[in-house]
């Protein structure tokens, strides 16, 4: 940690208490606390998602960034999620904007019949690409954040970005007005968003099973 003093507020996709920033998330300890928004913890149900999508997907790939802070944790998570539905993943990985279009290029030739996107900002920042090389390459995806599907992403299912950073704008007023970081348990959330893009869906001729389209929060058609 860089300082010991000075209060910390994070949002984090990963897991605080096995990267060391926190004791525990009920009572974090120290100066840090925050909201873990559980990015990677989904993994295993992003992967169910996307499993029920394509029940006859023959390869399954994941993007991954391999300089994502958590990207071990999360390839275990792939790992342990693909052996709970019986699937192999394969993991593809992209840490610029020059890689990630290599990335595509490899889930072409390989075949891929879908692919899991995994949580990191950037990512998120650059998902307008990330997006249209999904389309173009007709390549059914799941992702973790509400705002690739708003721009015309498959599907995603994920807590909400903007509830967090809300979140976090909170404790930072607590603190700021006096409460200490350690008194602070490190909040997660407790509403997922499912959200399914049918336009997206007609495009790559797929039919979104009635069981999904249940549990969907929102559905843009």
């Amino acid at each position: 940690m860089a300082t010991a003093t000075i209060p910390i507020v994070f949002l984090s996709g990963g897991d605080p208490v096995k990267a060391g920033v926190v004791a525990s998330l009920n009572r974090p300890g120290g100066n840090v606390t925050g909201v873990n928004v559980i990015f990677t913890a989904l993994v295993p149900k992003n992967l169910e998602l996307l499993h029920e999508l394509v029940p006859k997907a023959s390869r399954i790939d994941a993007l991954v960034n391999p300089n994502y802070p958590d990207v071990e944790l999360q390839r275990r998570e792939l790992q342990e999620a693909a052996k709970s539905i019986r699937q192999q993943i394969h993991v593809v990985t992209a840490g610029n904007e020059g890689e990630i279009d290599i990335a595509f290029a490899t889930l072409r030739r390989q075949r891929t019949d879908a692919l899991l996107v995994a949580n990191d900002p950037f990512f998120l920042s650059r998902r307008d690409q990330i997006v249209a090389l999904a389309a173009r390459h007709a390549i059914p995806a799941i992702y973790s954040e509400r705002e690739f599907a708003v721009i015309s992403g498959l599907m995603s299912y994920g807590p909400s970005l903007a509830a967090a950073f809300h979140r976090g704008a909170i404790y930072t007023s607590r603190i700021l007005k006096g409460a200490k970081p350690a008194d602070l348990p490190v909040e997660q959330p407790t509403k997922f968003h499912l959200m399914i893009n049918l336009k997206t869906a007609k495009a790559l001729g797929l039919t979104i099973p009635r069981s999904i389209l249940l549990r969907a929060d929102q559905v843009i058609e």
